[in-house]
């Protein structure tokens, strides 16, 4: 069995970061060095989350303030950044400098162009000149890239039920340039674990409504990895919906086959991609996929259908917005890089 690699987990505090203690608290080549949280500093980790009591090191551990001189002298080997937009870019360049590898759970690293993330998020990169470093992490389509880096961006948790089911048939040339059209629906924790009235139960519960419309800031990222599938520029439309759920994504996509294309064909091109990749779960043609078969999980569920009288091609996901479309692909990406089974530490479900 290959030595256990010492992680630190920076903004411990968030629905990300409480997901990623799990999974690290519970995988067998990982030993959990350090938890940072300003809000938490001082506390001991299983009081302040008692769901981890007697669970590995939760009973040793003490929240710390995020100091990478302290970090390093832990023996962090890498070190997960689940922390706010913005924040996490503070912190990466420090810690690769201290000969951590970083994996971002945020955005700050999944865009290429600076200035496309100063459109989407509203103020200047700070670190510029890593965004060419930094590899735009889905497992099953950048493994060898992903091996090889030391600052991993992980996807959002919209864009990887997005894009997994897109990729294999723009890269087959299955799609035409058709505008592609996309309705997601995402729970509560998707925005995170902050105090907000529009998030309250009561605001939430019985109620469903579209928001973000009609650029929001995950579209980026989506285009981004689209056109570098396809090769060209991909037209698409985005709306997210927020649901009276905890978590979970279901996304379907409408996108014009090419000409003569048929259900065998699609199914074809995403059994060639995805056969043999373990949280990729396909279930065949006019198949919908169910959020509640992977809540909890890190796998992605998918469907596909053709509608002949519309002319459309009907692709469906499901994922854990908080599993794989955060922490779960986040140890995902550590498994990658440090050698070890790929479905480590994220088969207990």
């Amino acid at each position: 069995m290959p030595s256990p690699v010492k992680i630190a987990v920076l903004g411990a505090s968030g629905y990300s970061g409480i997901e990623l203690l799990r999974l690290l608290l519970r995988h067998p080549n990982a030993e959990l060095v350090a938890v940072t949280s300003r809000t938490l500093a001082g506390k001991a980790l299983s009081a302040e989350f008692p769901r981890f009591r007697g669970v590995g090191v939760a009973d040793q551990l003490t929240f710390t303030n995020p100091e990478v001189s302290a970090l390093k002298d832990t023996g962090a080997e890498i070190a997960f950044l689940a922390l706010p937009h913005g924040v996490s870019v503070e912190f990466a360049k420090p810690l690769l400098e201290a000969g951590m590898k970083v994996i971002d759970l945020s955005a700050d690293f999944r865009l290429r162009s600076a200035a496309v993330y100063k459109e989407f998020y509203a103020h200047d990169h700070a670190a510029p000149e890593l965004l060419d470093e930094a590899v735009y992490a889905l497992p099953e389509v950048r493994p060898e890239a992903i091996r090889k880096a030391r600052l991993i961006a992980c996807p959002g948790c919209y864009p990887t039920s997005i894009l997994l089911p897109l990729i294999p048939l723009l890269k087959a040339g299955l799609i035409t340039a058709d505008p592609i059209a996309v309705s997601s629906m995402s729970g509560a924790s998707g925005a995170g674990r902050n105090a907000s009235v529009p998030l309250l139960f009561c605001e939430v519960q019985n109620s469903v409504r579209s928001y973000s419309v009609p650029s929001h800031r995950h579209l980026s990222e989506i285009s981004q990895e689209l056109a570098i599938a396809a090769g060209r520029d991909v037209p698409i439309s985005f709306v997210p919906h927020l649901v009276p759920t905890h978590s979970g994504i279901c996304s379907t996509i409408f996108a014009t086959p090419a000409a003569g294309v048929t259900l065998d064909q699609i199914s074809a091109a995403l059994n060639a991609a995805y056969a043999d990749q373990p949280f990729i779960r396909l279930l065949g043609a006019n198949q919908s996929p169910d959020t509640k078969n992977v809540v909890g999980t890190n796998f992605v569920d998918i469907g596909w259908a053709l509608d002949q009288r519309a002319g459309r091609l009907i692709l469906m996901s499901t994922e854990d917005n908080i599993g794989k479309g955060a922490s779960g692909q986040a140890v995902q990406n550590m498994n990658l890089i440090c050698g070890f089974e790929p479905t480590a530490g994220l088969l207990n479900i």
